[in-house]
């Protein structure tokens, strides 16, 4: 299990980048590749939450969190993601055994934790009716009282959800990894999820892109310029 004063730093972290996903300050905190890798960092092992990051984000880039649309939380769930791919002492194997592991952890929670944003908007629209008059006359204090609320209770979310993830993901790890035969097993899911999350990554780009006027020349650019700074960096 994990001890007291690194869920506590979790919960901090991941109450961070979930109040960064929408209420403030937007910063890309919660990108999963950033928020994994402080989960991992804090855990003991940046490397392992970085690997974790980086597959969540392929999934993540999907996500187009505009105006009301439904969407993963995927701060939080990066976070308790990363504490479940941390082993103290795991070599390759293990790794291999762990991190698919932790990515379906994390997706998971990325879907549950999607609900709870759903619950805080449907808050602050009662807080929002409790000063309805005050706002409509422009009273500043009500702004502010309204505001403030929906900060402080996102925080709280945010860092209530990554609590749970955490101890819930972690215990999983546990169970799960107690059971499951090691490396040929591991390497397979390895393998079968990073093709899932490029193959995710690649939809998420081509509907980003293939609107735009010479779409093929910037997206073969990009390819090359990554693919030399992967190989020569």
């Amino acid at each position: 299990m994990i001890d007291t004063g690194t869920l506590a730093m979790l919960t901090m972290v991941g109450a961070v980048v979930g109040l960064d996903f929408v209420s403030f300050p937007q910063a890309m905190l919660s990108r999963p590749i950033v928020a994994a890798t402080l989960g991992g960092a804090v855990c003991g092992d940046a490397g392992a939450g970085l690997l974790v990051g980086v597959l969540l984000e392929c999934f993540a880039l999907e996500t187009m969190p505009f105006g009301a649309s439904r969407y993963p939380e995927w701060g939080p769930a990066s976070v308790a993601a990363a504490a479940a791919a941390v082993v103290p002492g795991a070599d390759a194997a293990e790794m291999a055994r762990t991190v698919p592991f932790a990515v379906l952890i994390g997706l998971a929670c990325a879907m549950l934790g999607g609900q709870t944003l759903v619950w805080l908007r449907r808050f602050n629209l009662t807080v929002a009716e409790r000063y309805r008059d005050e706002l409509a006359a422009g009273d500043s204090a009500a702004v502010v009282a309204v505001q403030w609320t929906g900060l402080v209770v996102d925080f709280g979310r945010a860092g209530a959800v990554t609590a749970v993830w955490t101890l819930v993901a972690v215990q999983a790890r546990i169970i799960v990894m107690g059971v499951t035969p090691s490396v040929g097993t591991g390497t397979l899911a390895l393998s079968v999820a990073s093709a899932v999350a490029v193959g995710v990554a690649g939809g998420a780009v081509w509907k980003v892109v293939h609107t735009t006027k010479g779409y093929q020349w910037w997206l073969l650019a990009g390819l090359l310029v990554g693919g030399a700074v992967a190989v020569f960096a």
